[in-house]
């Protein structure tokens, strides 16, 4: 008895919140508030089963190199449900912070928010959201999934994101954002036609969009730029002397498309780069090529590439292989490699781009092996090299 008093105090037992050096284990909204603003480089933040109230928020967690703050469950096989709230979480100006094996539900907001507190010099870092799912939020206006603004050096990895706000929002909505990578993740949003699933716009640069699956993603399953408020460029627009664009050097490679009206957009974008996808069936078209932010000093969307990718669709609900908008450059636009089956009418497969293709493929079946649940290929199919499934290893 005096020992398990004296492992009682010495490990902080008290109510509803254990404390094991770094480790502390809440059961209540009450003892995780707590925890997250006594948090320091290293906790182990872990919520034991069950739900919390939504509506959490913690300005300046800072973890360190090696010894990240942790936000997760004590049982992942069971994990605790953060429900309801404006934001179901939203961390402010963190840094070295991991999200894990959580579920956020019912937001009337954004599921997680993630920002740098409008202090453009100094932005959010190193956050990892890894084993997350968050499903429900928002309502029919622009909600977000995950929002991440004026984050640097992240990850999303391994998530579920379904039902997020129909009339504009994002799964994942990235502004001001660098050095990323989102991978690994499922994004479902039926009905959702002027939603996108990742959207990376104010000046992105340098994300990685990877081995994804988005079905019935919205209007734009992958926006790669769009229309930002001027105010909310990150870094500022009045600090940069060069040209000016939403995103540039996004990659998007290795992800599977299901539905949805178009898979990617390039919307005021430069240098990015759409290559080794799968796409089935899609809506309307393969590609979009707009210019939404036109303020002097703006590229237009240019210099995209789009290549190795696997287009199966149905000629009677086609749009055409790419819609271009105006105020943009298509012909800088590079196509090269890409299989395209009209799979209702063979003959009408070749597509019409904006620039010629170099060695695209067109009219052949690629043989796709239980579509739309794997969409990988059969034993001698002639797709073999390109899609998802085509990725090289060094790539993913």
């Amino acid at each position: 008895m005096r020992t398990a008093m004296l492992v009682a105090l010495l490990s902080g037992t008290f109510g509803t919140c254990i404390l094991h050096a770094s480790e502390v284990k809440v059961r209540d909204v009450e003892s995780l508030r707590r925890a997250l603003g006594s948090a320091k480089a290293g906790t182990r933040i872990l919520l034991e089963p069950g739900e919390y109230a939504g509506g959490l928020s913690a300005r300046g967690l800072a973890g360190a190199p090696g010894k990240p703050i942790v936000i997760g469950a004590a049982d992942r096989a069971r994990p605790p449900v953060i429900r309801g709230g404006g934001s179901g979480i939203q961390l402010t100006d963190p840094a070295h912070v991991e999200i894990e094996h959580l579920v956020v539900a019912g937001a009337s907001g954004n599921g997680i928010n993630i920002d740098d507190g409008g202090d453009f010099e100094t932005p959010a870092h190193h956050v990892v959201i890894r084993d997350v799912t968050v499903r429900e939020v928002g309502s029919r206006g622009n909600q977000d999934g995950i929002k991440l603004s004026g984050l640097k050096e992240f990850a999303v990895e391994r998530c579920t994101i379904e039902g997020w706000g129909k009339g504009g929002g994002s799964g994942i909505d990235m502004v001001g954002c660098h050095e990323g990578k989102i991978a690994g993740n499922t994004f479902r949003n039926p009905g959702g036609e002027q939603s996108s699933g990742v959207q990376a716009k104010g000046g992105s640069t340098d994300i990685r969009i990877a081995g994804n699956r988005f079905e019935e993603a919205g209007g734009r399953a992958v926006n790669i730029g769009g229309s930002t408020g001027l105010e909310y460029f990150r870094p500022p627009l009045a600090s940069i002397k060069g040209e000016r664009f939403e995103a540039a050097g996004i990659i998007v490679e290795g992800n599977t498309f299901i539905g949805g009206v178009a898979p990617v957009a390039f919307v005021g974008s430069d240098r990015c780069q759409v290559r080794f996808n799968t796409i089935y069936k899609p809506g309307r078209w393969a590609l979009r090529i707009l210019q939404e932010t036109r303020e002097e000093g703006f590229v237009p969307s240019r210099r995209g590439e789009f290549t190795d990718n696997l287009v199966v669709y149905e000629a009677r609900k086609w749009g055409g292989a790419a819609n271009v908008g105006g105020g943009t450059e298509p012909a800088s636009f590079r196509f090269a490699r890409n299989f395209w089956y009209a799979e209702d009418a063979p003959e009408r497969s070749r597509p019409d781009l904006p620039s010629a293709e170099a060695d695209g493929k067109a009219g052949q079946d690629p043989l796709l092996e239980d579509p739309p649940v794997k969409l990988t290929v059969r034993k001698g199919s002639p797709a073999l090299k390109v899609g998802a499934h085509a990725l090289p290893r060094s790539k993913e």
